[in-house]
């Protein structure tokens, strides 16, 4: 049977667009494009993970962003990004959007993390912490490769390398991260950093048991979203916290890898050893 996604309605592609220029109310979307406010919402968030409303949102939350990066004075970059007060960054943003104001300010601005490298069974990983848990788990084999993905992804938080052994803070989690790349049982408490959408599929990832796949289009489904798999697919993309938010676990339709950030030899070693593991629980069981 074909599991590849079907292709977007022209229409919902149109209000994306529109909604990309625009900052309209569903209504004037609805009649922009053609069809029904009620099937418009609907056909949207099954499509985009998100209701236009929140779309639109998200969108001028990354036009402040944007123009803060840029060096714009807050006051402008407000404006600019279509927020009529100060307030409405929170009533239409970070507030609607579920976001923590804190972390995704630009870059992690306003975040503090620890770092640190540990060799696992898996090569080199890199174990990054804020306060909260882990915020990211970086896979490769080149020390300063890692430390400049991290710098990359959080360009403007404060980032401290320490030695896992020493911190009080770190260690444990450290030690954790490491066991669970080995496989062996205990729980890593994790801080997901992304947008409202991303976060529901990752918490959907790490519901997946060891040992067992889903496909994109069986994700979008199990988030009632049956035709957003390429959605998916970029919120897995998205994913900085290797293992532990198991997006190694999702594959196409056809059963074939599809993409991973970490590598596809490692994705397959990660699905063959979980296999293993899970037959292995499975005989001794019986």
């Amino acid at each position: 049977m074909d599991t590849t996604p079907p292709p977007i309605d022209p229409r919902l592609e149109q209000a994306r667009r529109l909604l990309d220029r625009e900052d309209l109310g569903l209504a004037e979307l609805a009649d922009a494009v053609g069809l029904s406010a009620t099937h418009l919402q609907r056909r949207f968030r099954q499509q985009f993970g998100l209701s236009p409303a929140e779309y639109r949102a998200q969108r001028r939350l990354s036009g402040l962003k944007a123009g803060l990066r840029a060096g714009h004075d807050v006051t402008r970059a407000l404006y600019d990004a279509g927020y009529g007060s100060p307030s409405r960054v929170y009533e239409h943003g970070a507030a609607r959007l579920g976001m923590a104001p804190q972390a995704y300010r630009r870059g992690g601005e306003g975040l503090e993390l620890r770092w640190s490298l540990v060799p696992t069974a898996l090569g080199q990983a890199l174990v990054a912490v804020t306060e909260r848990g882990v915020c990211a788990v970086l896979l490769g084999e080149d020390a300063g490769a890692l430390e400049a993905d991290l710098r990359a992804e959080f360009p403007r938080a404060t980032l401290q390398r320490v030695d896992a052994g020493r911190d009080e803070f770190l260690a444990p989690r450290v030690r954790a991260v490491a066991e669970a790349l080995s496989e062996r049982a205990g729980a890593v408490p994790v801080e997901l950093i992304g947008t409202a959408f991303q976060q529901r599929v990752w918490e959907a990832l790490m519901r997946i048991p060891a040992g067992e796949t889903r496909s994109y289009a069986e994700l979008a489904d199990s988030l009632g979203m049956p035709r957003g798999a390429r959605a998916v697919a970029r919120a897995c993309a998205g994913n900085r916290v290797a293992v532990l938010v198991p997006c190694h676990r999702v594959i196409r339709g056809d059963g074939s890898l599809g993409g991973y950030r970490w590598g596809l030899p490692r994705k397959q070693a990660l699905l063959d050893s979980e296999r293993r593991g899970h037959d292995a629980a499975g005989k001794r069981s019986a």
